[in-house]
């Protein structure tokens, strides 16, 4: 989804309530943003953001209902191919996606922010 605050492309997510476990918070950030109802399936990756200390979980879904849409969050909403993915999401946002797709994981990376942190 682009995002309405400052027009990145970014896959939907956001804050962990605290009567949520991640899963829920998974399905209603993805319906708040998007207006699609997803099903999880599961954990393909932990991301640290090294600069701000933050960790973001990625759970890979399947659509389960609902019709893209845009919200007060996001300008678009649209399905993207790999390639597309790699040229439209910066790289510490795109690997996440790319990472979900590669059922190897999970994976662990960290970033700076604005680019991955090489292991070793």
């Amino acid at each position: 989804m682009r995002r309405a605050d400052n027009g990145t492309w970014e896959l939907p997510g956001g804050v962990l309530e605290l009567n949520e476990t991640p899963e829920a918070s998974v399905a209603r950030e993805v319906w708040e943003e998007t207006c699609i109802h997803v099903e999880i399936d599961e954990l393909t990756g932990v991301y640290k953001n090294t600069t701000r200390g933050i960790v973001a979980l990625v759970f890979r879904c399947k659509p389960s209902g609902g019709t893209e849409r845009t919200s007060s969050e996001s300008t678009a909403v649209s399905w993207l191919t790999p390639d597309e993915v790699s040229n439209r999401i910066s790289e510490v946002y795109a690997i996440r996606l790319l990472d979900a797709l590669d059922r190897a994981g999970p994976h662990g990376r960290s970033h700076d922010g604005k680019h991955l942190i090489p292991v070793g």
